[in-house]
């Protein structure tokens, strides 16, 4: 699919690119398409990927099985012993070429990413921009590692050298609600470090994610090092516990975090996870109101709140809240909610039926908690996976709804006289990835912000989450980092040589 203008992308088209470009039925194992037969497969029935905005069928696939995962990580592990000893300068010679075909493939992508998770398309396009940005940036940055470094001691006649080698053969378990964004952030430093892998993107939104495997092929990457399984919850764990996996790096549910860590002890195997969150977003007494309400707008109904970091508990200062609140109720009832390639949608449907009755389940733990609903907490009558922008006044912090993380457009609010009482309510959850804090005092801003804990703080801005920043939280919210250097460390094992001066 092809065009000059993504603004001019269609369903139609997209769902064409599905037909003619998407490799259903097969997972990428060694380097090709290897077709999942019936008999290879747990389960009785296709798998069926759908069009958020309808409800309706997009295609059907199959998925694989424990067999397929033993296949990956073998291919994997052959690869292993050639692709950790290449240079760095064909590592990002690889990236770089990744890259280059995400951007000659742009407009495919931005369709099928609104097309199987609903986004709208300005969202998509964002989306793909960034999943690019990031294999240009760990192409950029492993050149920049230093093979061997000095490092200092109070010895004499003794050097020793630091250097870094992969952690291994890496499986890689992303989500559904940002396909091919967060691969890129676990994929791309996995290949600078040299290691090789087994990719498991969401069997929710399979279309984007599949593409990569084409793309693989296309600049030749060599066999075995990136191996894709579209699969269900049975080849994570088969994943996760196999023995020749070396690391495992999942982004997904803490109820899932939980059962991947207990799986992934087994052999005592490098750990990553970004779990969830539920962050804060503070606006102080001297906030410019009419940006206060489009950051606080931004940071819960983007991708229909379908965001770890979404800011879904707001704290506003007393003197201004009756101002803030009664602008905020126009505005988020001013955004129009509809189909993704419709270029005016501001605001896309959930991911899924299940999604939507999650959503609709907080919506009547609000109602049997008599929560003041300020607008919205209701599932629109129309196809698709629909729901209102929604915001609760006054909330308990012992409500459900205040303390658990929803993942969908529901905000849940309080007010504040005294920056400490923000605070201490902003940290008071057992998440801690993110928070914004909305100032005219920079300084003071800083200030709360060096109190706050979180791993990634907005001041005064939207959530843009740049390549060079590492990603990841605190308590609940995950172990280790993404992004910048830390996400290239943690593909990596630094090794220390001491030898004679």
């Amino acid at each position: 699919m092809k065009t000059t203008d993504t603004n001019a992308l269609t369903r139609e088209m997209a769902t064409q690119t599905v037909r003619d470009d998407v490799v259903l039925n097969a997972a990428y194992i060694d380097g090709a398409w290897v077709t999942i037969e019936a008999s290879d497969t747990d389960f009785d029935s296709e798998h069926a990927l759908y069009d958020p905005n309808s409800g309706e069928v997009i295609a059907t696939t199959r998925l694989c099985s424990e067999e397929h995962v033993e296949s990956a990580a073998n291919a994997a592990a052959t690869a292993y012993a050639s692709w950790s000893q290449t240079s760095v300068s064909e590592r990002a010679h690889y990236l770089k070429a990744i890259a280059d075909t995400m951007t000659e493939q742009f407009d495919t992508l931005v369709g099928l990413s609104v097309l199987n998770n609903g986004k709208p398309i300005e969202e998509a396009k964002i989306d793909v921009s960034d999943a690019i940005a990031c294999y240009r940036y760990y192409a950029q940055l492993i050149i920049k590692q230093e093979t061997w470094a000095e490092v200092e001691t109070n010895e004499t006649g003794i050097r020793l050298l630091k250097t870094y080698a992969p952690v291994g053969v890496c499986a890689l378990i992303v989500p559904w609600n940002f396909p091919m964004v967060t691969t890129a952030w676990k994929l791309a430093p996995a290949l600078a470090a040299g290691c090789t892998l087994v990719l498991k993107p969401s069997e929710v939104t399979l279309l984007p994610e599949l593409m990569l495997g084409n793309i693989l092929s296309a600049i030749n990457l060599p066999k075995g090092v990136v191996n894709i399984l579209p699969g269900a919850a049975a080849v994570g764990a088969g994943m996760t516990s196999h023995p020749m996996i070396d690391k495992v790096s999942f982004t997904g549910s803490n109820a899932v975090g939980e059962k991947v860590m207990s799986q992934a002890a087994k052999g005592i195997k490098d750990i990553s996870l970004e779990l969830g969150g539920k962050s804060a977003i503070i606006v102080c007494a001297d906030a410019d109101i009419e940006y206060a309400c489009d950051l606080i707008i931004s940071g819960i109904f983007t991708n229909a709140g379908q965001i770890c970091s979404a800011t879904s508990r707001l704290l506003v200062h007393q003197d201004i809240a009756d101002a803030l609140f009664k602008t905020l109720k126009i505005k988020t009832e001013a955004l129009s909610i509809g189909d993704g390639f419709d270029t005016d949608t501001q605001m896309g449907p959930l991911v899924s039926e299940q999604q939507l009755n999650q959503v609709k389940r907080y919506f009547d733990i609000a109602m049997t908690e008599n929560l003041e609903c300020l607008t919205g907490g209701k599932v629109l009558a129309r196809a698709g996976y629909f729901v209102t922008p929604t915001i609760y006044h006054n909330v308990p912090v012992t409500s459900q709804l205040w303390t658990e993380e929803i993942f969908g457009p529901v905000l849940v609010s309080k007010t504040f006289t005294e920056d400490l009482d923000a605070i201490h309510l902003a940290n008071d959850s057992k998440f801690a990835l993110a928070a914004t804090i909305v100032s005219a005092d920079e300084t003071a801003a800083l200030k709360m912000a060096l109190q706050i804990q979180a791993g990634h703080i907005w001041i005064n801005e939207q959530q843009i989450v740049l390549p060079q920043a590492g990603w990841g939280g605190f308590k609940q919210s995950g172990i280790g980092r993404e992004l910048g250097n830390d996400g290239l460390s943690a593909y990596q094992k630094s090794k220390h040589v001491l030898l004679t001066h």
